[in-house]
């Protein structure tokens, strides 16, 4: 498969960790959505292409609600 951005066939599959963080001033005061994709990475132009589980999708499209399970009571 060629790269989406340069057509180049110079692409790698990694392993990724990234935190998600929410955009504006109140996106300080959310929890960081934690992603660990499989990451395809040009090696010629940097394009990066990764999928989002549909929980952590849930999450972005929550607005960084903390998850039941993570509330303190």
């Amino acid at each position: 498969m060629s790269c989406k951005r340069c057509v180049s066939d110079k692409q790698r599959v990694f392993r990724g960790e990234l935190a998600i963080h929410f955009p504006g001033w109140e996106g300080l005061n959310k929890p960081y959505v934690w992603v660990f994709p499989r990451m395809t990475i040009c090696l010629d132009c940097g394009f990066v292409e990764f999928e989002l589980l549909a929980e952590q999708l849930a999450q972005l499209k929550d607005g960084g609600q903390w998850p039941e399970t993570a509330r303190a009571s």
